[in-house]
């Protein structure tokens, strides 16, 4: 099987990301926090360490400023649903947020009345800085972007979206879950208030994983209460730090199969691993432009992207697309809306969806060439 479904999952992962859970599973599968005993020290200590880690790779302040949640969509809905906005107030975003953001907005929208502006793309499919300043009313209390789109591969200028949040006083939430591990994302540089990510697509850690990074207080309210191992006397969640905001047993496994994934990307190199994926995007774009059955979605190929590009063959389903190409060719690809309905809404495609085709760090030219030839028979046969 080759596999182009990246931005859902990365696959496959480094040997040693299932080592390391292996490991945590086998050797030291005690509760994290909750005991004084070597195996749950053990346990503790993985769990710290890759706080440290995440605090490094992605600048922020302080380890205790790192809470771990199962998925990007817990460690947003956090963020978005923990923040304390009162009615009336405003949220710039964008309409290319994933469903994990436009849902969670639009229940504040229904619960405590807050307004909300989707910032579109231009004609070039591009989310304008400008266009996201123009967006900001007196009373916006947040601005929460996507830093690169699941639909078109397409990313925003964080620095200098960051500058602008930061002259108007609004926190800044990077949902980073396409560019964690692409992308170099530094939040003290950004001025990034609040990043959220997956653990399992370009950070290539294992399902389950994720985290949520906030540079300072914004009297976020925990959404799940519980046990904490720690202050355990108290009736109330405690105020300190990541306690407050990761009740239950954490996913030690996981985080230790993160921790690999991470330790990866470092001894790679961030640069070289988006720039392998970006000659890889490039090779399938040029190799596209000879077939005419199909339209490619998403900025020109001289616009640098995520390795993320989503197409539509002239009469055909982008289900049935993708039911041939696995089934035929045993290659993977995802077809539908991504869960980004106001993208294909602004690219029209709502009716159809697209395919969508995303690439990583394992995959080779050699495999683009086999998918490139695999589109090639199926316009012939079709057209």
């Amino acid at each position: 099987m080759i596999y182009f479904d990246q931005a859902a999952s990365s696959f496959p992962k480094p040997a040693s990301v299932a080592n390391a859970m292996a490991e945590a599973v086998n050797e030291y599968a005690a509760n994290p926090g909750r005991g004084g005993h070597a195996l749950a020290t053990r346990a503790s200590q993985m769990i710290e360490s890759t706080r440290e880690l995440l605090k490094a790779f992605f600048h922020a302040p302080s380890k205790r400023h790192v809470w771990f949640y199962q998925n990007a969509t817990m460690a947003l809905n956090q963020a978005l649903l923990g923040f304390p906005f009162q009615e009336g107030d405003h949220v710039v975003s964008t309409s290319f947020e994933h469903n994990s953001v436009r849902r969670p907005l639009e229940q504040l929208r229904q619960r405590q009345g807050i307004e909300i502006s989707y910032v579109e793309p231009n004609s070039t499919g591009l989310i304008e800085v400008e266009a996201i300043e123009k967006a900001f009313k007196r009373n916006t209390r947040l601005l929460v972007v996507s830093h690169g789109s699941n639909v078109t591969g397409a990313f925003v200028d964080i620095e200098r979206i960051g500058k602008i949040a930061k002259t108007k006083k609004v926190p800044f939430l990077l949902d980073a879950s396409q560019t964690a591990g692409k992308l170099r994302i530094e939040m003290d540089h950004a001025n990034i208030s609040m990043l959220a990510f997956a653990g399992h697509k370009g950070l290539l850690g294992p399902q389950g994983t994720g985290a949520l990074i906030v540079a300072e207080d914004f009297q976020l309210k925990p959404l799940v209460y519980g046990g904490t191992g720690s202050y355990s006397e108290l009736i109330d969640q405690p105020s300190q730090w990541p306690d407050r905001y990761e009740s239950g047993t954490l996913n030690t496994p996981g985080i230790a199969g993160l921790n690999a994934g991470i330790k990866y990307i470092v001894e790679r190199g961030i640069d070289d691993i988006y720039e392998h994926e970006w000659q890889l995007t490039k090779q399938f774009l040029q190799g596209l432009q000879g077939m005419a059955s199909i339209k490619e979605y998403g900025p020109s190929l001289e616009v640098k992207r995520v390795g993320v590009v989503s197409f539509q063959m002239e009469g055909l389903d982008s289900h049935e697309v993708a039911t041939i190409l696995d089934e035929h060719y045993q290659i993977a690809v995802r077809a539908g809306l991504h869960c980004a309905p106001l993208a294909h809404d602004t690219l029209q495609t709502s009716e159809t969806g697209l395919v969508r085709v995303s690439f990583g760090p394992y995959n080779t030219a050699e495999e683009v060439d086999t998918l490139l030839t695999a589109l090639g028979e199926i316009e012939q046969a079709f057209y």
